[in-house]
């Protein structure tokens, strides 16, 4: 099979330029009991695969060592004890590695089947995703009807997601970005207030917008500069939920009103989970928010589609952080094309 392979790089290489990605001809994976192989047709392209790139997010030590954490395709082939799928139906899956090729191993837990109506384009920017936010946005931060949240990089493809699902959990979304056609994607998703941090002040912004009370929830990716004043835009009980920090983990913080308005400062990683709670929350969606997919709500954005073979220039769209929405890989001609 074809895959994507990235050389060996030491933790912190200054540029993901300086290690170009090979397309080499890989052995099938072979299944262990409970997977199924999967023809893949689309693979998204996530933050984590850049990291893992740059040699700072190693996979777990049993899983595939290629980039790829989400992808659609058709059941080729059952490992042992797999009686839940057939060879031949189309699934979206979350992976534990090895979606950047032509056919990946999944857990057959971690499979889910493609919503009415979706092609396997859009069903392959759901899993990773939709899965980040629900246990982020909905089970740790307990979003609920009536409140309001705070969703940085809201033009991202988690944040679009994120927006989507606070407003269908009935909160006031505050979101911000640093262009005005990543505004304009923010609102045309269901934001209610969008805020421009490249040229306002996103933290007196909130403060005006909430009447000085702050918001219950901030769901943060940001890091860095952003996390103390996360802690003063929150409301009293409010609740910040890290779960990146794309400027950087280390730095002083005051952590005061930690106390003074009874915060709660959590976070969680995905692929660090087992798998029997990936599964889990694997269910939650399919029972909760594939419903809505299938009637046409709460849908990807998808910003560009590039084949396999420029992986490497989808890399760099993630990078220059140009993108509204999802990047995809395209791996599969023989697949849906929509």
């Amino acid at each position: 099979m074809r895959a994507v392979v990235h050389p060996p790089v030491s933790p912190g290489s200054a540029s993901v330029a300086l290690e170009p990605l090979q397309i080499l001809d890989l052995p099938t994976p072979e299944l262990k009991p409970g997977e199924v192989l999967i023809k893949v047709a689309y693979a998204g392209v996530n933050r984590p695969d850049l990291i893992q790139r740059k040699g700072a997010y190693p996979p777990p030590p049993d899983a595939s060592p290629l980039m790829g954490l989400e992808v659609s395709g058709t059941i080729a082939a059952l490992g042992p004890h797999v009686d839940s799928w057939k060879i031949g139906e189309t699934v979206c899956a979350l992976t534990p590695g090895g979606g950047y090729a032509e056919e990946v191993a999944a857990p057959a837990g971690h499979c889910m089947p493609i919503p009415t109506g979706l092609s396997l384009l859009k069903a392959a920017a759901l899993p990773e995703t939709y899965i980040t936010v629900w246990a982020n946005l909905i089970e740790r931060a307990q979003l609920r009807q009536g409140e309001t949240v705070l969703i940085h990089g809201g033009s991202s493809g988690i944040g679009i997601t994120a927006i989507q699902l606070a407003k269908w959990a009935g909160a006031t979304v505050i979101t911000t970005a640093g262009a005005e056609n990543k505004l304009a994607a923010c609102r045309a998703v269901g934001a209610d207030h969008v805020i421009n941090y490249k040229t306002t002040d996103w933290q007196a912004s909130v403060k005006d917008l909430t009447n000085g009370k702050g918001v219950n929830v901030v769901l943060d990716m940001v890091g860095g500069p952003y996390l103390e004043k996360n802690l003063r835009s929150l409301a009293l009980e409010g609740r910040l939920v890290q779960i990146a920090f794309l400027q950087g983990s280390k730095v002083e913080i005051d952590w005061m009103p930690l106390m003074m308005k009874r915060l709660t400062f959590t976070g969680s990683t995905l692929r660090a989970r087992s798998n029997e709670e990936k599964a889990r929350l694997i269910g939650t969606l399919r029972n909760v928010i594939w419903p809505e997919l299938s009637a046409g709500r709460l849908l990807p954005l998808i910003d560009r589609v590039f084949p396999l073979s420029a992986a490497g220039q989808a890399h760099d769209l993630m990078e220059s952080s140009a993108h509204i929405g999802k990047i995809m890989l395209k791996v599969s001609d023989e697949l849906d094309t929509h």
